[in-house]
């Protein structure tokens, strides 16, 4: 297979770049009204649990039940002034005029003092806008546009949950720009740096271009058929950027080596396609395993990660494998052109240096041969550090993600903010309690006493049915002036207002949603609301995790077995991977649930976390984490085959591929920093967590804990049954060597190493040590020496 694509890159590389080149133009035009096609919405229903259905019937049946957009009228004089109440009336008729309008509810219209702020000088008129997101979302805009604002003696804002949906989805464009202006130049300095070139330094950024672009224009597609939520652009951006560098890092960074060794331009894209083109499809089969376990789960919010996150993993991969090596074959020895720090050095007069690849091979060497002498020492501290961040997550709390989440000088925030802390309960945290077929109105019995039974529930203030308001069991009132509480046909509804020391979501609020199920009765009842959903969210997830996990185990256990050879190092992956997330989910709770740097970071803590956040985290970390482990272990499994020495093979590959796995760390960590800086909360969480997930795998799971534990399991890391060996050996053959030796003009085949010296001819000698002169035992090793090392394996 990699043969195949390096006979494509080589032998026609301008045919493949028209070819991609048209191929990014059609992506372009489809992709460019991707946006106007993803939804704002939370995706964090389950869309088949009791809380959604009868949410779908209320929302028929009893449409001004479930208000999705409020106005906030204010007025100095107070809202019981008779110039204000003629004015208000008029909105809230005026609104009920609206075409897109199904019903419309006022303090003005119903006297109801739930609707009326404490200080007597705010009030709410509560609507119902019909149709889906894509219907309601710009006619709400449109509303806003024509009731907010002044009038006369009043002041409207504009909030409720389809106002929140329309700021989170342009607040989130908003910020997308803004993370693309910061992390585009900061990762090109970056790279310039790393790689001495501004040539080489602009080859992972076109692999990125080429990805986002492609996945855009996918998820174009994808949205098509089924519901897509727009926070899945946040990750294209970042693993669209962060693994192109990764690929790229790994392809460009293997060509200059076999150029330096004495290969010409064609033999080098040939070996690195055969090497690190391996590499890359092991990573990306990995990731994507990861990503593609949230397909399992029914939330179209984890579902549009994967749509996402697959897409953009196999094109950047595609464009590694494809693209890369027909730039690099047509460039040669100009890939390490336009070398800045060459300029300067020459303007200082200073003497050549070490290149940075050599200074940091040296750098790599001790510290990899400190860890291995003193193994378990270091074992040890990796692993107190790593399991002591993650403590926090034992008392994480889970909810679901609200308008808080926006900016606090967001009006639709505002509006929230006001009803939460100034009105009762009833404005944002009811629970909804569906009555299918009730009882004839001669015979209210039943629907009476499971009315009252509710009441006295703990946590509930009081009760309001067809029947009248219920409190602690007594009916306080014959019937509700509120319209939203009537009878249907074959259906009636309740409302359950929790005590107002309750909030909408809450630990609370999710045991009254409990509490309420439980209740015995004839009645055939349904429960639905905020605080039910986030109840029938987290039953879901813990539905699937165990098959996720499974699933995602072990894909990993099976690719690493097929990248190594070994039954050991697999295990060992799955463990390292782990223990890399656990720094991640320790900070989301100490920083985003219990509030600390929120004044720095601006955001509102809320208690809680959203449910569906950790799962998402867990699927991209996870996979970020084989990454670099794939990198690591392939390097390693190179360099056993060629030395046939375990710990000569933990040390080269620690040396060969420490630099590459720190700087594709940092650039990474660069984008999902830069993401990160979103204002809202979610997309806030999400780049941070990440961020510090990739890290702590590339500092202290990759330069600690695995050379410290690899060093003590000894040959026994490449222990596989002979049965599965020779399988191995056959799978090899059929993908393409993954040893391959570079050409060199002075001795016999090296490990890698790294990039020509800025002043090292094309065809001239590596600058970096030989690897047989470094490591005892290396020399003399042949590829005969490599079958016998097999054989005593």
């Amino acid at each position: 297979m990699l043969d195949a694509l390096t006979g494509l890159t080589t032998r026609r590389p301008w045919w493949v770049l028209v070819a991609a080149l048209l191929a990014v133009v059609g992506a372009v035009v489809l992709g460019s009204g991707v946006a106007d096609r993803l939804r704002a919405g939370q995706g964090t229903e389950d869309p088949s649990s009791e809380s959604a259905l009868a949410g779908d019937v209320l929302e028929e049946h009893f449409p001004d039940s479930r208000p999705n957009l409020i106005l906030l009228v204010e007025a100095e004089d107070g809202v019981d002034d008779r110039e204000v109440a003629g004015r208000a009336l008029g909105l809230a008729e005026g609104l009920a005029y609206e075409d897109s309008v199904a019903g419309v509810t006022s303090y003005w219209q119903t006297g109801s003092e739930e609707l009326k702020s404490d200080d007597g000088s705010r009030a709410l008129i509560a609507a119902h806008v019909s149709g889906t997101e894509d219907v309601a979302g710009p006619a709400v805009a449109g509303i806003a546009e024509d009731y907010g604002g002044e009038h006369g003696p009043l002041t409207v804002s504009v909030g409720g949950q389809t106002a929140v949906l329309n700021d989170i989805e342009s607040t989130i464009a908003d910020d997308l720009l803004r993370s693309e202006m910061i992390a585009l130049p900061l990762t090109l300095l970056i790279l310039v740096w790393v790689y001495g070139s501004v040539v080489s330094a602009v080859l992972p950024l076109l692999v990125g271009v080429v990805a986002i672009i492609g996945t855009n224009a996918v998820l174009y597609v994808i949205a098509g058929f089924t519901d897509v939520s727009v926070f899945a652009q946040s990750l294209t951006i970042a693993l669209g950027l962060g693994l192109s560098i990764d690929y790229a890092l790994l392809m460009v960074r293997r060509f200059r080596a076999e150029l330096a060794a004495g290969a010409d331009p064609r033999t080098a894209t040939a070996i690195t396609v055969r090497t690190a083109g391996r590499t890359v499809v092991f990573s990306a089969l990995a990731i994507s395993a990861a990503l593609a376990a949230m397909l399992l789960f029914p939330l179209y919010f984890l579902r549009s990660f994967a749509y996402a996150g697959v897409t953009v993993v196999a094109l950047a991969a595609l464009a590694s494998l494809v693209v890369l090596p027909a730039l690099l074959t047509l460039l040669g020895p100009r890939v390490n052109s336009l070398d800045p720090r060459r300029l300067l050095r020459r303007r200082d007069g200073a003497a050549e240096p070490l290149s940075p690849e050599d200074a940091a091979d040296r750098r790599w060497q001790r510290l990899t041969r400190l860890v291995m002498r003193r193994a378990p020492l270091f074992a040890v501290v990796a692993l107190i550090v790593l399991v002591v961040a993650g403590l926090p997550f034992l008392r994480v709390e889970f909810g679901m993600a609200d308008d808080r989440q926006l900016p606090s000088g967001t009006e639709s925030r505002q509006v929230m903010d006001v009803i939460r802390d100034d009105f009762g309960s009833t404005a944002t945290g009811a629970v909804d309690v569906l009555v299918h077929s009730p009882p004839e109105d001669t015979d209210t019995d039943a629907l009476d006493a499971y009315a009252s039974t509710l009441s006295t529930l703990d946590n509930v203030d009081e009760v309001r049915s067809p029947l009248g308001v219920y409190t602690d069991g007594a009916n306080t009132r014959a019937r509700t002036p509120v319209d939203a509480l009537r009878e249907s046909e074959d259906l009636a509804y309740l409302q359950v207002i929790p005590d107002p020391r309750v909030e909408d979501i809450s630990p609370q609020s999710q045991d009254l949603v409990r509490d309420i199920r439980a209740v015995d009765s004839p009645l055939e009842t349904s429960v639905s609301g905020q605080a039910a959903a986030v109840v029938d969210a987290q039953t879901a997830i813990a539905e699937q995790i165990p098959l996720a996990l499974t699933a995602v185990v072990a894909s990993m256990l099976v690719l690493v077995y097929l990248l190594t050879g070994s039954l050991v190092l697999p295990l060992l992956s799955v463990l390292f991977n782990g223990l890399s997330l656990t720094a991640m989910f320790g900070a989301v709770v100490w920083v985003f649930q219990d509030g600390n740097l929120s004044g720095p970071l601006g955001f509102t803590p809320t208690g809680f976390i959203d449910t569906a956040l950790p799962v998402l985290m867990f699927c991209i970390a996870f996979g970020l984490s084989m990454d670099y482990g794939v990198f690591l272990m392939s390097r390693m499994r190179e360099e056993y085959d060629r030395v046939g020495d375990h710990r000569a093979a933990v040390e080269l590959g620690l040396r060969r591929t420490g630099g590459i796995i720190t700087a594709a760390a940092v650039t990474l960590a660069v984008v999902l920093v830069a993401i990160g800086a979103s204002s809202v909360t979610n997309t806030m969480m999400l780049g941070w967590g990440v961020a510090l997930a990739v890290v702590a795998d590339a500092t202290v799971v990759r330069c600690l804990l695995v050379p410290s534990v690899l060093r003590m399991t000894g040959r026994a890391t490449w222990w596989a049954p002979a049965p599965l060996r020779r399988f191995h050996r056959a799978f090899d053959a059929t993908l393409g060597e993954g040893a391959a030796e570079p050409v060199r003009r002075d001795g016999p085949a090296a490990a890698d190493p790294g990039p020509a010296h800025p002043h090292t001819p094309a065809n001239g000698p590596s600058a970096a040590p030989d690897t047989e002169s470094v490591l005892p035992g290396a020399a003399g090793h042949d590829r005969k020496n490599t079958e016998v090392a097999h054989a005593r394996d």
